[in-house]
């Protein structure tokens, strides 16, 4: 008996999410959120609403602070953050071990696609799906 293709299922979708913007206090910060795994730790029903922006937080993959010059990464539950490459920030899709480029001159990688968003919430965001194929 054939099973049925699941491959693109919303749980093989693992996208991060990065947002440039000023904080409460007026500072620059940027970073790069594991997107299901917020889902988990945080309601999101105040962004949902409106009622709270989403920003960058220093417990995401990544987070930067352009006023203090404070940067933190952290790995997730679904990404392994590769910080010291000479070629910049990458990440690590931990389920079918595929490379996350961030950087926005070459290609995101195999399964794996940039769409920026043009809004005027924010100063810059930006939307990486990666498409994990492997079964579970």
């Amino acid at each position: 008996m054939n099973k049925p293709a699941t491959c693109l299922t919303p749980r093989f979708f693992k996208t991060v999410i990065f947002i440039r913007d000023r904080n409460s206090h007026g500072q620059e910060i940027s970073g790069y959120i594991d997107y299901a795994h917020r889902l988990k730790i945080e309601d999101f029903e105040v962004y949902f609403s409106g009622k709270k922006r989403l920003l960058p937080k220093p417990a995401d993959m990544s987070f930067y602070n352009w006023d203090s010059h404070i940067a933190v990464w952290n790995s997730t539950p679904n990404y392994q953050v590769i910080a010291d490459n000479p070629e910049g920030l990458l990440f690590k899709y931990k389920r079918d071990r595929k490379i996350l480029n961030v950087d926005p001159k070459v290609s995101p990688g195999d399964n794996s696609t940039r769409t920026p968003i043009q809004t005027e919430l924010y100063i810059q965001a930006v939307i990486f799906d990666h498409i994990s194929r492997r079964k579970t």
